[in-house]
């Protein structure tokens, strides 16, 4: 069974706490991801996702303009880079969330998403 880290994008899109949801709307939509990491310095605080988006929208007319740290979702579940990819799609399924940031020693240093995983099926 491969690991997290053989399938895992090292490219990292983040975004900053004080970003608006338009901002990291708009770079989701130019890098064609669905999610980016809300990250404090080194940090992850946070991820916001094409859900996060959905609810941001229905919720407020102007979210755009708003902070994206008041519609991200706050300290996500993460994985090691190896554990193997069907513990990481078990904990995606039980979480009910598609993007899992890769974190090792304390740093993120991938996300691996449902689409990734549905690839190695």
């Amino acid at each position: 069974m491969p690991s997290v880290r053989e399938v895992m994008k090292t490219s990292l899109h983040i975004v900053s706490p004080s970003a608006t949801v338009g901002e990291a709307v708009s770079l989701m939509a130019q890098k064609r991801i669905g999610s980016a990491l809300v990250m404090e310095g080194a940090k992850l605080i946070g991820i916001f996702t094409e859900r996060d988006t959905v609810r941001a929208i229905s919720h407020s007319y102007d979210a755009p303009r708003h902070e994206i740290s008041s519609w991200m979702t706050r300290d996500p579940i993460t994985v090691g880079p190896n554990v193997d990819i069907e513990a990481a799609l078990r904990t995606m399924l039980q979480g009910g969330f598609r993007h899992l940031p890769v974190v090792e020693s304390g740093e993120v240093i991938g996300v691996i998403s449902m689409r990734d995983l549905a690839a190695e099926g």
